[in-house]
């Protein structure tokens, strides 16, 4: 099993007090069983500043696991590049394989996968990893309920599709609509991760469209050759709090053999 902790959408700049929620998400991230890896689906920044790269990468060093960085339209490409290498990348975690994407177009807050990216990718791709790969790019390749999000999402998705058609990816993981949502490319599951920034209310009053306060991290879980997603929001008043073996020995002896 491989165990993928997944923020995105931080916006942070320079200024120390916007990495809060952060500070908060790698918190919860760090305070358990640790994941494998640490996703990071882009805008990483709110406008590329290089301070608030520094700031991200000193919080990160803490936390002492691999982690993915992603380029988002908030992002700036030398900035990121100096802070973290080159943008499209490939990541072994184990027995899984995690592919980075740059779906970013220079000046523009909708998102692309070019022919050169495509055919990196087929290549890469054509050996299976042994639990399978997660690709990871900013922009979903999904339609949106909420119309500006639609506007800015992946264009030409069905390309991509055809990359990913019938090769080890189990899932497609994004972020940049600052909410949860899921939906399937080429028959492969996708994962809208929620935003640490705020989030787009997918239910606002007829005629408006909304952003609300709520941080919410997320995780993806590679488990018996199936990829499973979780949203987790931030805070929150505890209901229960037991042992855990207890419990699960508790129901054990409850569910028909």
């Amino acid at each position: 099993m491989t165990s993928l902790a997944v923020l995105s959408d931080l916006h942070l700049t320079g200024d120390p007090a916007s990495a809060a929620a952060l500070r908060e998400a790698l918190a919860v991230v760090g305070a358990g069983a640790r994941p494998d890896a640490l996703l990071l689906p882009g805008d990483l920044t709110a406008e590329g500043a290089p301070a608030a790269y520094a700031l991200l990468t000193s919080l990160l060093d803490e936390l002492e696991i691999p982690v993915v960085p992603v380029m988002g339209n908030h992002d700036e490409l030398g900035a990121f590049t100096a802070a973290f290498g080159a943008p499209d990348r490939v990541v072994r975690v184990g027995g899984a394989r995690v592919v980075a994407l740059d779906s970013t177009i220079r000046g523009h807050h909708h998102g692309q996968v070019d022919p050169e990216q495509r055919e990196w990718l087929a290549a890469e791709l054509a050996t299976p990893a042994p639990e399978g790969t997660v690709l990871v790019l900013h922009h979903p390749p999904l339609p949106s309920p909420v119309p500006s999000v639609d506007l800015l999402r992946l264009r030409e998705p069905g390309t991509l599709g055809e990359v990913l058609a019938g090769t080890d990816v189990r899932m497609v993981v994004c972020g940049h609509a600052h909410y949860a949502g899921a939906g399937a490319l080429a028959g492969i599951p996708v994962w809208v991760a929620p935003a640490l920034y705020y989030r787009v209310d997918a239910f606002p009053p007829a005629g408006r469209l909304r952003g609300l306060s709520g941080p919410a991290i997320s995780r993806i879980d590679l488990i018996d050759g199936s990829a499973v997603a979780t949203a987790s929001p931030l805070g929150g008043d505890t209901v229960y709090d037991v042992d855990a073996a207890e419990r699960v020995a508790w129901m054990k002896e409850r569910i028909p053999a």
